[in-house]
């Protein structure tokens, strides 16, 4: 109760505000053909006022009277334009501006912007993803570099950001929240990510400390924008792996845009490089399209659509692998009888029609839905045999198996199916009156989730069934559930950006609350925000943030299931609050510019779900049963290391941990009675202490058409459990990810080079074709453990590697 009126009465002092005289700088923004341009960042320099043009190219400043202003225009894809102005009391002053388009092949990076630079948020250039070396080509790989971020599956979209997990992640599209299919258990099943890379024209990410706007997630948000075209135009793409398509156009009187793109992938290349020799058959089809059509000056409403028919079936065959150390080597052998055979089917549409009474106001009415239907079939028999391997260097038998250890057979059924409707109602409302920003939003969201659970798990361990019953055959483990739930959420939120002039330092202060409500578990949750910019009056360009606030993540189907498929009836909202301190600096080198950002944050962690991870999938305990605490250091800097292209390194130190308030030991005491053991801080599964990513690009000199992209990751190990052990505290660690994959490109076709009609590449834009080196260095990475056992109960666990080398060759040209 403190809290909200502690949050009250923030809201309520922060919006009593002077009110002056002021003159007002309007006009519109057009290309050299008359075109309206949007999105066009128009700054007033040496002072905190600006804006950018709508879809119409209009824009409107207010300032203070009876001052050179100098008016700034600009955007990574044209040229510059300033303009000095003086402004009378009261006075209207309307400026329009033609921009010409940058038409250098190379460009020099504009590390800038300064709308998002006095947030959490870092702006990323979509642009990169077309070059990046990357074995999944989903839109997320360029987020896995920055600091913060981490991950150790190359074949996943998925992403960890400072001791999170994958679920507490929220991405955005045009304002709609995007969801993943449920049962997804590998990166083997995953496919295609929501996110159409060829239709992206703007990206912001924040790994922590972000406004009360965005939802209730605990970790991070990416905030995705599709592209409204200002002309028609195309892109195609072709690889080992697949191929993608897209078309996008403006009617003549530009009243109507569209968008849209197909995309297919396979991935069987690149799986046949796994240890485990079989039949991989995944396919994946994605159809995405963002229609926009301006019903009037005022009104404008836009269409999102997207289809997803993903399916993996896999018969695997056998296996062979060497583990072990040189003075005991080993030898793990298994032979499969069988197949695994998934099919997830997403839709996601969405709605949003915007009223703008004037350039100060802007109401959106946004209707979404998503509806999956998947299912998860399979019946594997293993059979394994562990065999002693000779090490003996003078023997013809070095490298053979000589002596048998132990063998066993485990048999895994599954028939899991999901199906889910998610219905959802929202208003945004956004006022600005040229010092203060106010942002509020409303929804409402009908969820249905249907879950059929059937899967167990017979293991013959060494000629026992495991665990040993003398009276029946027990499963090692099984999980059988029918369950159907239909609830509501509601949630708004409120939030005020000012800025204030303190002798010409200039402070930001956004100030906000988020409000949330489920009818599942009757539970009501507020959580107050504040982000602080200070860009001082400095020669040197620094910016200093500092943000705190309550994040509480309301639990999802996935945190409320136990892995028997059990429903916690009575779970809360899972609770973090972040404390961030961060700054960053603007300088150059070698005549070049460079950005230098750097953030120590501190997260404390209440009513958290216990959870562990096999591949990419989460298994919850199901109950609030944990509290932890996160703290760390990201450091990156990127800018020109080669004159005119962008490359970044990345470096984050963190550690991560969490406390069990009870654990249940399976053992008794001398009255019969259970143990009960309260365990200290263990490291949580995503505790990667040091993580470094990099993103390096290079072009031979005095010939830019021919270019170098590298990517380098690298993480150390994560914790894990050895299965058979009841204390959960008791955690081993994988090995370091290690991964390098790098690509050369050549330009076949420059987009400030034409060609005469009849040509073949008259109406070709750009052209380039790549080579790509998949894990250049053929690194064995784990992402899980085998766990078998011996004759003698020895419990041995055999790492599952990721992906080895592989060549690729891209295609890709834009028209």
């Amino acid at each position: 109760m403190n809290k909200t009126i502690l949050t009250s009465l923030i809201f309520f002092f922060l919006s009593l505000s002077l009110i002056a005289q002021v003159g007002t700088l309007t006009g519109i923004v057009s290309d050299v053909n008359g075109e309206p341009l949007e999105l066009i960042n128009v700054s007033v320099k040496n002072y905190p006022l600006g804006t950018s043009t709508n879809s119409n190219g209009y824009f409107e400043i207010e300032a203070k009277p009876e001052i050179e202003y100098v008016i700034v225009f600009s955007s990574i894809t044209h040229k510059i334009v300033e303009k000095k102005i003086v402004l009378k009391a009261g006075q209207q002053i309307k400026l329009n501006i033609a921009l010409d388009s940058k038409s250098e092949q190379i460009q020099e990076i504009d590390i800038e912007d300064k709308q998002v630079r006095k947030t959490s948020l870092s702006r990323l250039d979509p642009k990169i993803l077309t070059v990046i070396p990357e074995t999944s080509g989903n839109f997320e790989s360029i987020i896995k570099t920055l600091p913060g971020v981490s991950s150790n599956n190359e074949l996943s979209s998925q992403y960890s950001v400072r001791g999170g997990n994958f679920d507490e992640n929220l991405i955005y599209v045009n304002d709609v929240q995007i969801y993943r299919p449920f049962l997804i258990r590998s990166g083997q099943q995953e496919g295609l990510s929501f996110i159409n890379s060829d239709m992206v024209s703007s990206v912001l990410f924040s790994a922590g400390g972000f406004d009360a706007k965005y939802g209730d997630k605990m970790s991070s948000v990416l905030d995705i924008r599709y592209k409204k075209p200002t002309k028609f135009g195309g892109a195609v793409s072709a690889s080992l792996m697949g191929g993608a398509v897209m078309l996008e156009g403006r009617s003549k009187n530009s009243k109507f845009t569209h968008i849209t793109g197909f995309r297919y992938k396979t991935s069987e290349y690149v799986l046949n490089s796994l240890e485990t020799e079989g039949t991989y058959d995944p396919k994946f089809l994605d159809f995405q399209t963002y229609l926009t059509y301006a019903l009037s000056k005022k009104f404008e409403v836009s269409l999102l659509g997207n289809i997803a028919n993903n399916s993996f079936t896999f018969s695997p065959q056998n296996r062979k692998t060497k583990f072990g150390t040189v003075n005991d080597a080993l030898e793990l052998d298994m032979y499969y009888e069988g197949q695994e055979v998934d099919k997830f089917q997403t839709g996601t549409g969405a709605a949003t029609l915007t009223f703008k009474p004037h350039d100060r106001l802007n109401l959106k009415l946004v209707g979404s839905g998503f509806v999956t239907n998947e299912q998860e079939t399979f019946d594997i028999l293993t059979a394994y045999a562990i065999n002693a391997v000779s090490n003996d260097l003078g023997s013809d038998n070095l490298g053979d198996s000589i002596a048998n250890l132990g063998a066993g057979t485990y048999l895994l059924h599954g028939r899991n199916f999901l199906y889910a409707t998610i219905i959802a109602v929202e208003h945004k409302g956004n006022f600005y009156n040229g010092f203060q920003n106010w942002q509020w939003g409303i929804k409402a969201q009908q969820e249905r989730i249907e879950d059929q659970l059937n899967e167990w798990k017979m293991v013959d361990s060494a000629g026992y069934s495991m665990p040993l019953d003398e009276n029946e055959l027990m499963m090692f483990y099984s999980a059988r559930a029918n369950n159907t739930i239909i609830s509501m959420r509601y949630n708004a939120f409120l939030q005020n950006t000012n800025t204030y002039d303190i002798h010409s330092n200039e402070l930001n202060v956004t100030i906000g609350a988020r409000a949330a409500y489920w009818d599942y578990n009757d539970e009501f949750v507020v959580s107050p925000r504040v982000n602080i910019a200070l860009e001082p009056d400095w020669e040197k360009d620094f910016v200093f943030r500092f943000s705190t606030g309550f994040y509480h993540q309301p639990a999802f189907y996935k945190e409320m299931r136990t892995r028997e498929g059990i429903l916690n009836e009575n779970i809360k909202a899972q609770k973090s609050t972040h404390f961030v301190l961060g700054a960053d600096y603007n300088f150059k080198a070698w005549g070049r510019p460079f950005k230098l950002v750097a953030e120590a944050y501190y997260k404390h962690l209440t009513d958290l779900v216990y959870y562990q991870v096999d591949n990419v999938r989460i298994i919850y305990s199901g109950q609030n049963d944990t509290d932890g605490y996160a703290y760390g250091l990201d450091m990156k800097i990127n800018g020109e290391f080669v004159k005119g292209v962008d490359s970044w390194l990345s470096l984050s130190v963190m550690r991560t941990q969490e406390k069990l308030r009870q654990l249940h030991s399976d053992e008794l005491d001398d009255e019969g009675n259970e143990i009960v053991l309260h365990p200290g801080y263990m490291p949580r599964p995503s505790d990667q202490r040091v993580n470094l990513g990099m993103f390096f690009q290079d072009y031979f000199p005095g010939n830019p058409d021919y270019k170098m992209h590298m990517q380098i990751n690298f993480g150390t190990g994560l914790p894990f459990n050895q299965p058979s052990k009841t204390l959960r505290y008791d955690r081993l660690r994988t090995k370091a990810y290690q991964r390098v994959d790098i690509g050369f490109s050549k330009v076949l076709k420059r987009s400030n080079k034409n060609y005469p009609k009849g040509h073949y590449l008259h109406h070709v834009t750009d052209a380039w074709i790549s080579a790509e080196a998949f894990n250049l260095f053929d690194r064995e990475n784990t992402i899980s453990h085998e766990w078998v056992t011996d004759y003698q109960g020895r419990e041995y666990g055999v790492e599952n590697s990721l992906t080895g080398f592989r060549l690729n060759v891209k295609l890709t040209v834009h028209f």
